[in-house]
């Protein structure tokens, strides 16, 4: 592990589970922040970078929102390359809702919808799914947050994103375009770019084969899953790539620079 200095970490399920703190995340983090480990913290979720700094703050993992590289932050940048004038819809709970909002139209009007955007939604109701239907039916573009069926909470999981995008590719019969959370390349990039760093440099360290393990090894970085979200040690027997390292969770990280 020589090799890998600047250190990609997921957020839920690897440094908290929801409102709940993994044991021994602030030390590991503190430890690597001491050996000069350059950090970067990459998440799907779509609350703003601000609140996700302040949610570590909270569990004494200071950083910045600079640090913070989400889905939406992703998505706006890449809105902003490819449809700077858009106007568009998403099925959404309110942050993301909100950030768009600030650079872009938000429409219901399914003639006006330049693009629309599924991400994770705990009102999603019939209006909302048929004023998307409508718009991709007269040709909007079909992005995502992410593709996460669920996300895990404390004793389980809730539907995530991937439950709307089933939904809008059940109707319309149109498959989504582009994600712009994890394992897309644009995340991967925007946190390289963060880092200053190549992906060969650099280890990932997250609780998801598809999502975190699976961008990493795309990109060329070391990779590190912890067994403290959704991934299980039997689903790896099936996964689509495996990790270089299984740890129990994110305190074993320190022990992997300890070891050289």
């Amino acid at each position: 592990m020589s090799k890998a200095h600047g250190i990609i970490f997921d957020l839920d399920g690897t440094v908290y589970c929801d409102d709940q703190l993994i044991p021994g995340a602030p030390e590991a983090i503190a430890w690597l922040r001491r050996k000069a480990h350059p950090i970067v913290f990459v998440t799907n979720a779509i609350e703003s970078r601000a609140a996700h700094a302040a949610k570590l703050a909270r569990f004494d993992i200071p950083s910045s929102p600079d640090e913070i590289i989400n889905a939406t932050l992703v998505l706006t940048r890449h809105l902003k390359r490819q449809l700077p004038n858009a106007a568009f819809f998403a099925i959404s709970d309110p942050p993301l809702i909100e950030e768009l909002s600030a650079h872009f139209v938000f429409s219901q009007d399914p003639d006006e919808i330049d693009v629309v955007i599924a991400s994770c939604d705990r009102s999603f109701d019939f209006d909302k799914l048929n004023i998307a239907f409508q718009a991709l039916r007269r040709g909007a573009r079909f992005w995502a947050a992410n593709t996460d069926a669920t996300c895990p909470v404390p004793g389980g999981e809730i539907p995530d994103a991937g439950a709307v995008i089933g939904a809008l590719e059940g109707c319309s019969k149109r498959k989504v375009e582009l994600v712009a959370g994890k394992p897309s390349p644009l995340v991967a990039k925007a946190a390289l770019e963060q880092l200053g760093l190549p992906a060969s440099e650099c280890l990932i360290v997250g609780d998801r084969v598809e999502t975190d393990i699976l961008m990493g090894h795309r990109a060329g970085m070391h990779t590190a899953l912890v067994l403290t979200g959704v991934t299980r040690r039997a689903d790896l027997a099936h996964a689509p790539v495996q990790p270089d390292y299984v740890l129990e969770s994110i305190a074993e990280v320190p022990r992997l620079f300890q070891l050289g």
